[in-house]
C-alpha cells in the first residue's frame, strides 16, 4: 500500500517538476545549513581539543611578551624578563603548583645532521616539560634531570624534524649540530595532531617540528640576545581539584611583584581558553541554527503551498476517488506522501549540498569539518518532519471535501 502512495506521488510530482524543485529548495538549504553547520561546530571542538591537549587543561603557562626594541629597554631597567628565579619563587609561594618546567627558543638559522639540513624550531626545556604537555617518546628515550644536571649534550626530535633530517633511517645515536654545537639524538616524539593556528588568538608550536634539548645545555652553550630574558616560556601545572584560574591570578601577581610591576608577561589558562572557544561555537550554533530554521521553516510555507494549490486543481480527481469508495484516510496519506517524497528528496539533496560546503570550507580555509552519522539523521529527520508538518493540514483539507460537491465544483 505505501509503495503505491509513493508511486502515485512521484508520477503526480514529475507532472510538475520545476513547481517541484522550487519547492525543494528551501528543504535543500536548510539540510545543507544544518549538517555544514554541524561539521564545522564539530571541527572546531576537534581542533580546540587538540590545541587544549598540546597545552595542557591544568597549566597555567606565562609567556614573555613581545616586545620592540624601546618598550624592551624601558622595562629592562625594572624587570630582566622571565627567569628560573621566577620559578623558584612562584613555587615557593603558590603550593597549588605541583610541576613546572621553563622553555627557551634557541637563536639559531639551521639544524643539520649528515644527511640534510632542517629549519626545526630548537628548544630547551626541562626534563618535566615533556610529560607537562602530553608529549612522549615514540623511538628512544627522553632526557631526564640526571641529563639537565650533567648539562648533556642529548636532542629529541619531533617527528616530522626527524624525517627532514634523517629520512626514513634510524637517527637513534646520531649526531645533528645546533648552529656550532653537536648533539646526539636518543629519542623521536610520537606524531601530533596539532592545528598551529591556535586557540582563541593565542598561538601554539607543534612539537612535530621541534628539536628539544636540556634547558640547562641551551643556556651554557648559546648566547642570549641584548635585553633578552632567560626564558621565553614557564609552564606551571596545577595540582588536582585546584581551581586554575584562580592559580593563575595568584601567579601572575607574583609575577608582577618580582617583575618591578611591569606587565611584561602574558598568562595564557588553557581552561578559560576552552571555555571561550565553547561559548564562541555556542553563539555560531545559534546563528546557524537560525539560518537553518528559517530555510526549513521556507520550505514547510513552500510545501503548503505547493499542495493547496494540488488540492485545488484536482478537486474533480478527488471526488471521483471518494464517489467509488476510497475513505478520508485514503485522501490523507495520499496527499501526505506526496509533501513527504518532497522533504525526502529534498533532504537527500541536503545532505549532498552540506557535504560539498563541509567540504569546500575544509578545502579553501584550512578550517577542519567533521560529518558525523548523527548530524546526517538529525538533519535528514528534521526535514522529514517539516513535510509530515506542513503536509498534514492541506492533506486533511482534502480529505474533508465533499464527494458531491467536488464533482459539482469541478
Amino acid at each position: 500500500m505505501i509503495v503505491e502512495y509513493l508511486q502515485a506521488a512521484s508520477q503526480d510530482l514529475l507532472r510538475q517538476k520545476l513547481r517541484t524543485l522550487l519547492t525543494m529548495l528551501g528543504i535543500i538549504f536548510g539540510v545543507g545549513a544544518v549538517i555544514s553547520m554541524l561539521s564545522i561546530g564539530a571541527g572546531a571542538q576537534q581542533r580546540a581539543l587538540s590545541v587544549i591537549d598540546a597545552m595542557g587543561l591544568r597549566n597555567v603557562i606565562v609567556r614573555e611578551k613581545v616586545l620592540d626594541d624601546e618598550d624592551r629597554y624601558t622595562i629592562r631597567e625594572k624587570s630582566l624578563g622571565l627567569s628560573r628565579r621566577d620559578i623558584e619563587e612562584v613555587r615557593s609561594v603558590v603550593p597549588q603548583v605541583v610541576a613546572t618546567s621553563g622553555k627557551k627558543r634557541i637563536d639559531i638559522d639551521r639544524v643539520l645532521s649528515a644527511d640534510a639540513r632542517s629549519g626545526a624550531l630548537a628548544v630547551g626545556v626541562e626534563a618535566a616539560y615533556f610529560e607537562l604537555v602530553g608529549l612522549a617518546a615514540r623511538r628512544g628515550v627522553l632526557f631526564d634531570e640526571a641529563d639537565e644536571a650533567a648539562y648533556a649534550r642529548v636532542a629529541v626530535l619531533g617527528a616530522q624534524a626527524a624525517r627532514e633530517l634523517f629520512g626514513y633511517r634510524d637517527p637513534l645515536g646520531e649526531p645533528i649540530k645546533l648552529g656550532d654545537v653537536w648533539f646526539t639524538v636518543i629519542g623521536v616524539l610520537a606524531p601530533q595532531t596539532l592545528d598551529e593556528q591556535g586557540l582563541e588568538g593565542v598561538s601554539v608550536e607543534s612539537a612535530d617540528k621541534s628539536v628539544f634539548v636540556p634547558l640547562s645545555t641551551a643556556l651554557k652553550n648559546f648566547d642570549r640576545k641584548p635585553l633578552d630574558a632567560e626564558l621565553d616560556e614557564i609552564v606551571f601545572e596545577i595540582a588536582p581539584d585546584e581551581p586554575v584560574g584562580r592559580s593563575a591570578a595568584v601567579i601572575a601577581a607574583v609575577l608582577r611583584d618580582l617583575h618591578g610591576g611591569e606587565n611584561d608577561v602574558t598568562v595564557v589558562v588553557p581552561e578559560q581558553l576552552l571555555e571561550q572557544s565553547r561559548q564562541t561555537r555556542r553563539i555560531f550554533n545559534i546563528v546557524m541554527g537560525g539560518i537553518a530554521g528559517i530555510s526549513l521553516l521556507v520550505g514547510g510555507i513552500g510545501i503548503m503551498n505547493i499542495m493547496l494549490a494540488s488540492v485545488m486543481e484536482r478537486t474533480r480527481e478527488i471526488g471521483i476517488r471518494r464517489a467509488v469508495g476510497a475513505k478520508r484516510r485514503h485522501i490523507v496519506a495520499q496527499f501526505l506522501s506526496e509533501s513527504v517524497l518532497i522533504s525526502v528528496l529534498g533532504g537527500l539533496v541536503g545532505v549532498l549540498l552540506g557535504f560539498a560546503i563541509a567540504w569546500g570550507v575544509a578545502l579553501f580555509s584550512d578550517w577542519s569539518t567533521v560529518i558525523t552519522g548523527v548530524s546526517i539523521l538529525l538533519a535528514f529527520g528534521f526535514s522529514v518532519a517539516v513535510g509530515i508538518a506542513f503536509g498534514t493540514y492541506p492533506a486533511l483539507r482534502a480529505s474533508r471535501l465533499d464527494p458531491i460537491e467536488a464533482l459539482r465544483t469541478a
